[in-house]
């Protein structure tokens, strides 16, 4: 549940978006004009942090990372399948920050297996 979240765009006090923003933006320009709302639910990436829209006529399963136990995204989860090593954002952090602690360059790659 922690990876789970909600985003609501709110133009019911705006005047919305123009079709040609809506479209650069990447949302429908049916729910982003005057006075509309677009609400969505969304996930968070374990791996990098970033913040995916979840498309409720989605069929395929989601991405699970079972190293860690957590949703990650597509393009992490081909990733995944193509390298042998596992960097979720947490451990990222972690090597970063004790690495900068003793002052020399984090060597990531060596780390993380």
């Amino acid at each position: 549940m922690k990876q789970m979240g909600y985003l609501m765009v709110d133009h019911r006090a705006s005047p919305g978006l123009t079709e040609q923003q809506a479209l650069i933006a990447g949302y429908d320009p049916k729910l982003s004009g005057e006075g509309k709302v677009y609400e969505a639910d969304t996930m968070t990436c374990a791996h990098c942090k970033n913040v995916v829209l979840k498309n409720p006529r989605r069929t395929r399963d989601r991405p699970h990372c079972y190293q860690c136990d957590h949703y990650i995204c597509d393009f992490c989860a081909i990733k995944a399948k193509t390298s042998d090593v596992h960097m979720p954002f947490s451990k990222y952090l972690d090597l970063t920050l004790t690495q900068a602690a003793l002052g020399s360059p984090p060597d990531l790659l060596q780390s993380t297996q």
